[in-house]
């Protein structure tokens, strides 16, 4: 009778240890079971803010093609009547894009804008001056011809330069624009319309590009 009960409270004393370790077992489960509730918890914090980042984000760049697209339409309406004699509106990337042949503002290898050219920049800088969200990039274009002038225009690049800076001068004087909102920039012949050694190819490289682009500030603030 004494060794049954040795041996029952042996077994029972075993199946107590097997208990105890059955129980320290699953609650380690339930600690890594919570642990993993938590990490996706905050997983799905994380991924309801990025989807609202994300969404705000293209709230304001829908506004902004809007606004774009607006921009356009008041910018051709200014110009009309000089779209097709030299210049084009064009939108592309998100910019609108005012492109002007050198026979609308140029005499060849000067940089005085010619009478006809001073009024449609003048048209061009009452639509900005009312427009204060947009930049403004005056690009100057030459063709690929050595520049046989002289003086202080030494190449093509100071060409370029010069009838870009001439460009941003007329816009300032006959508005109210931020002169922080204005960049003059001479490319020379290195970004031509038309690669073709011709006549009428360098006739279409020989531009002023006036590029309107929208300001992103508040896209840079929302993404840090």
């Amino acid at each position: 009778l004494e060794l049954s009960l040795v041996q029952e409270k042996a077994s029972l004393e075993a199946m107590k240890t097997i208990t105890e370790q059955k129980e320290r077992e699953l609650n380690e489960k339930n600690a890594l079971l919570e642990s993993q509730r938590n990490e996706l918890s905050s997983k799905n914090s994380e991924l309801d803010s990025k989807t609202a980042k994300v969404a705000e984000l293209q709230a304001i760049l829908n506004a902004k093609d809007s606004a774009m697209n607006a921009l356009k339409s008041k910018v051709s309406e200014a110009l009309s009547g000089f779209e097709g004699n030299g210049l084009s509106v064009t939108q592309k990337e998100g910019k609108v894009y005012v492109s002007l042949d050198e026979k609308l503002l140029f005499k060849s290898g000067k940089w005085d804008v010619d009478p006809k050219g001073q009024e449609a920049l003048k048209n061009l800088a009452s639509v900005l001056e009312n427009n204060q969200d947009v930049n403004i990039t005056i690009e100057g274009h030459t063709d690929d011809l050595a520049y046989s002038g002289n003086g202080n225009i030494q190449d093509n690049w100071d060409l370029s330069t010069k009838r870009a800076t001439s460009i941003v001068k007329i816009i300032l004087a006959n508005s109210q624009i931020n002169p922080a909102r204005l960049i003059a920039s001479g490319r020379s012949c290195y970004l031509p319309v038309d690669d073709a050694k011709t006549a009428e190819a360098r006739a279409k490289n020989r531009r002023t590009e006036i590029i309107l682009t929208p300001k992103l500030d508040i896209l840079y603030e929302i993404t840090k």
